[in-house]
């Protein structure tokens, strides 16, 4: 009896166990022991054998047909499906201009649960193999449908320099000595940095990319056309510069340091990645050594009997500093919900003293001064971005609901003092401090209507509170003391508000032809009020800016677009600061708070090819410009002094085209090279007198990759930049030539040498201007050869986990830029 109740009890245990094993929905029936593995692989372009990144990756059930799992391409091409029971599936891979892929029979076992499927090819649409030849590695530059790609990580010579370093060696793009940046030959460019904007670019663009280093830089996005659902401003178009942000499970950085004759750097960063909390964080630093340069000033003006001549020459001493870092975390809540969160810090500050000599004379009032001047200066900018995203994405592919928020801020000091000795003795105090403020509010939504018609909508509200204030003070030796100048000493109060909607549609005729077409809405709201004296002013102005692009895909990897659109650029605190800049009291620089927005019209016409290895891009465009904002300067009949200040000076018209081409050579040599020329043609009524300039201008570059066994390297790059003109004259013309080398001793750490201007010690930059009743050359020197030596070391477990898309959607470029080193 007691056998059998043991044995009864052992059989209702066992029946027990055996139902709490079974999974759900099982309906009865037994199912044998499983376990979670992984199926892991890497995408990669056919053509141009780049990894492919953000493509989505479906694994579907075989037999159900039901998706299982999912994920996205990392931006190396790899990715990683965790959690997959052992089964056989089939594994979707699509992105957009690819053809889809289907890998059917991919299983894995109780014995194998974890599968690596290697390299994936995926074929860009409309390629026919048969046509192709595929040589060498991923390309240092991609033409896209929508954008011109340059993957800095590649370049060996960008070590140890900075972004302005970087932007020199992109397509379309040109840099001066100071860093301002244009595009086709137009400065209307907006900087974005991972898609976001800085309020440090708002006054200085050169200062603001010297807080960059390129070993932070991954690659740059150059968008000639921009759709509606970007800001409104950047003319020209519009650059996002890519950070390296490493998604990797574990703990992975590097170390990287640069140390030259010019100047030195260095690089920290470091990733944390476990489940599905990810933190990275970055931080740099570089100076220079005091450089010494020479300058040379000549101004003559009034009539032929009666000539006033002002003419300096000198010496200055310079140095700089700068500083960068950020932090930033997301976490997944789920597969469809996301946050992300970051805040990003800047500074840059630059020194120096120089002492002038000079003369003026003036036959109508009597005046012959001979005068030593030395100028003392000191200059900090730093600033800082704190980002936050809510993303939520559907079970409905690319459907996409995102909210962002950003608050912005950028304190800038600015001082100058000068004393000046022999006639027209002097002794001043010149000071600015500013703050800049910036508030966000972002929502976008993305709808699939189908699968050729995909809607884009959303809005957005950007605040902004600009305050400047600034002081002016002269040494009164009776009192012994320096006295504030009321008219030169004021604070400025500058309010900007810009509300935003946007609508737009992205459709797909047939398999050749694609269709782009939206418009956005802004409204502007401008407020400005002074401390004491001065009337204050307020403006409003809406605009409806449309966009259309066309576009259709040939063979060969071929393709044509046509796009129109048209934008609007709004003057940033860099020209509308009505502080005045006394550094030299015979010349002087202040902002104008009164100016109108820029509006752009541009068509462009581009083709892409790819034949036999040899990528060629083409582009032709005409711009129009209204209400073109240009430096203009001013004479003074009744005094010495000459003023530079910032006016709407008309219109200008200007037609060009753009090449650029790369191939590579016996596999290991690639020579890629661009050639932009275009027409200036402005004119314009200024204090009641017409005035108007013409003139062909042209930059281009060339650039030399070797790839030599046992990892070395070698790399040659030219630049060059004609004359930037205006309506009175021309600003100097600038040209580089560098070379490079690395040797990667292993996956962790290198060793490079790169040498700038090598067959010169000194570079010169003249300028001329010209008006009705003057004329004005400048020039001024800079030490400019020098050489530097990098050292760079990676460390940690390098493995990447699926990670989903992260990136603000915030986009502020909807602001002119500044184009020197005046505040």
């Amino acid at each position: 009896m007691q056998k059998s109740l043991l044995f009864i009890l052992l059989m209702i245990s066992l029946s027990l166990s055996l139902h709490a094993q079974r999974p759900p929905n099982a309906g009865g029936r037994s199912q044998g022991p499983t376990i979670l593995g992984k199926i892991t692989g890497t995408l990669i372009d056919t053509v141009s054998e780049a990894p492919v990144e953000f493509a989505t990756i479906v694994l579907v059930d075989s037999k159900t047909e039901k998706e299982i799992n999912g994920t996205l391409s990392e931006s190396d091409g790899s990715f990683k499906l965790q959690d997959v029971k052992n089964g056989t599936y089939t594994l979707q891979v699509s992105f957009l201009g690819y053809e889809t892929r289907s890998i059917r029979e991919v299983t894995t076992t109780l014995e194998k649960p974890d599968l690596d499927l290697g390299n994936i090819f995926l074929l860009p649409s409309g390629i026919d193999l048969d046509e192709i030849t595929v040589t060498g590695e991923a390309a240092l530059v991609e033409t896209k449908i929508d954008k011109l790609v340059y993957n800095a990580e590649k370049d060996i010579a960008t070590s140890g320099g900075d972004a302005s370093d970087v932007l020199r060696r992109v397509p379309l793009l040109t840099v001066d000595l100071e860093g301002n940046v244009s595009l086709r030959g137009s400065s209307n460019v907006q900087i974005l940095i991972n898609g976001r904007p800085s309020t440090l670019f708002s006054a200085n663009i050169g200062d603001a990319l010297k807080t960059i280093n390129a070993d932070q830089i991954k690659n740059v996005e150059v968008i000639t056309t921009p759709s509606a659902k970007y800001d409104g401003e950047g003319s020209a178009g519009i650059i996002n510069i890519i950070t390296k942000k490493k998604s990797a499970q574990g703990i992975t950085g590097s170390v990287r340091g640069n140390i030259g004759n010019r100047n030195s750097s260095g690089n920290l960063s470091l990733n944390i990645v476990k489940g599905r909390f990810g933190f990275n964080s970055n931080a740099g630093t570089r100076w220079s050594w005091p450089r010494v340069g020479t300058t040379y000033f000549y101004r003559e003006d009034g009539t032929a009997d009666a000539l006033r001549i002002l003419e300096q020459s000198g010496t200055n001493t310079s140095t700089f500093r700068m500083y960068n870092g950020q932090v930033g975390a997301f976490y997944d809540f789920n597969a469809y919900n996301s946050l992300t969160s970051s805040l990003r810090f800047n500074g840059f500050g630059r020194a120096g003293d120089g002492t002038i000599t000079g003369s003026l004379t003036d036959p109508r009032l009597g005046i012959n001064q001979m005068f030593t001047r030395d100028n003392y200066s000191d200059n900090l900018r730093s600033g800082f971005d704190w980002t936050t995203d809510f993303k939520r994405t559907y079970k409905q592919p690319e459907k996409e609901f995102t909210f962002a928020f950003q608050v912005s801020g950028t304190n800038s000091t600015t001082e100058n003092t000068i004393v000046q000795n022999g006639d027209n003795p002097r002794n001043e105090i010149n000071n600015n401090d500013g703050l800049n403020l910036e508030y966000t509010l972002q929502m976008d939504y993305v709808l699939p209507i189908s699968s050729a018609l995909k809607m884009e909508t959303g809005a957005k509200a950007v605040l902004r509170d600009i305050d400047s204030d600034y002081t002016f003070e002269r040494y009164d030796p009776d009192l012994n003391e320096y006295v504030s100048l009321n008219d030169l000493t004021n604070n400025f109060f500058y309010d900007q508000d810009v509300l935003a909607g946007y609508l737009q549609f992205n459709l797909k005729i047939g398999e050749k032809y694609g269709l782009l077409g939206g418009a956005r809405y802004e409204r502007t709201v401008i407020n400005g009020e002074y401390r004491q004296d001065l009337p204050g002013f307020d403006n409003q102005y809406g605009n409806i800016l449309p966009t259309l692009i066309v576009s259709r895909t040939l063979k060969n990897f071929s393709s044509i677009k046509l796009g129109y659109t048209q934008r609007i650029q709004r003057p940033s605190l860099f020209y509308i600061n009505p502080y005045t800049q006394n550094s030299d009291p015979n010349n002087i620089t202040v902002g104008n708070p009164k100016l109108a927005p820029e509006i752009v019209d541009q068509l462009e016409l581009t083709y892409n090819t790819f034949v036999k290895g040899i990528s060629i891009n083409l582009s032709t465009y005409y711009r129009q410009t209204s209400d073109i904002i240009e430096q203009f300067l001013d004479i003074s009949q009744d005094d010495q002094v000459s003023t530079t200040t910032f006016l709407n000076v008309g219109r200008n018209r200007s037609i060009g085209a753009n090449f650029f081409s790369s191939v590579t050579l016996f596999k290991i040599w690639q020579l890629r090279g661009g050639l932009n020329v275009y027409t200036y043609n402005s004119e314009g009524v200024i204090d009641g007198e017409r005035l108007s300039n013409e003139a062909l201008l042209w930059s281009g570059n060339l650039n030399s990759n070797i790839a030599l066994k046992k990892g070395f390297r070698i790399e040659m790059f030219g630049f060059f930049r004609s004359p930037r003109q205006t309506l009175q004259g021309f600003n100097p013309s600038f040209s580089l030539f560098s070379i490079g080398a690395r040797k990667e001793f292993n996956k962790r750490f290198s060793l490079g040498v790169q040498i700038t201007q090598p067959f010169s010690d000194m570079k010169a930059f003249p300028s001329e201007l010209r008006g009705p009743n003057f004329y004005q050359q400048s020039e001024f020197t800079i030490p400019f050869r020098s050489f530097g030596l990098t050292v760079s070391y990676n460390f940690g477990k390098l493995n990447f986990n699926q990670q989903r898309r992260r990136g603000s959607a915030i986009d502020n470029d909807d602001l002119k830029g500044g184009e020197d080193n005046n505040f």
